[in-house]
């Protein structure tokens, strides 16, 4: 496996959020904050850790923190940016609103490491989750350009840089869970009682 000091963790908590209404990465779940999950699962596997958003509150965790480089351009920009501050050829990269997965979810991502493939997702009930995957930094320069064309759209960028994909045991498919409304919040509020 690859050693962790070749791996950076990068957290995206630049989204708007209108659907909750309020910043995902400080909702509570167990009176820890969402991004806090996000933490801890990847602090076993990376040298570093990066979050990507233009909110100052996130200084308070301690972490390097990173603006977006293109503002309201979604996912790719905050991608772009953190790999853009990345030191490692490889990245774990999540979005701050799985509050449920776990570290041994994204060490199956760096246990299959192919030299070739560009990024390595996770799949789960069905579909692919680019926000929950291990990118090699190189894949910057595809969406700078993706970028600059006015390209948004995550699904895109990916596909263009070459991707495999690691297909989850129905048992693990609740740590993938992201929460964009109050709805899936209970949703996952009540999975985390069992």
């Amino acid at each position: 496996m690859i050693d962790k000091k070749n791996i950076t963790g990068i957290i995206l908590a630049g989204g708007k959020s209108t659907r909750m209404g309020t910043d995902k990465g400080f909702l509570l779940l167990n009176e820890k904050p969402f991004i806090q999950y996000s933490i801890d699962a990847l602090k076993p596997l990376v040298s570093e850790i990066i979050i990507v958003s233009d909110h100052p509150e996130y200084d308070t965790l301690g972490f390097k923190r990173v603006t977006d480089f293109i503002k309201d351009a979604g996912p790719v920009a905050g991608i772009y940016s953190g790999l853009e501050a990345s030191k490692t050829n490889y990245n774990l990269i999540l979005s701050c609103d799985i509050p449920l997965i776990k570290t041994d979810i994204l060490e199956k991502l760096v246990r299959t490491i192919h030299f070739e493939t560009n990024i390595i997702q996770i799949e789960s009930i069905g579909k692919t989750m680019p926000l929950i995957a291990l990118y090699k930094k190189q894949c910057k320069t595809t969406f700078y350009n993706l970028l600059q064309k006015g390209e948004r759209r995550l699904r895109v960028a990916v596909k263009t840089c070459g991707v495999k994909n690691i297909t989850l045991d129905s048992v693990n498919n609740i740590c993938t869970m992201n929460v964009n409304t109050p709805e899936q919040l209970k949703a996952v509020e009540n999975a985390n009682r069992y």
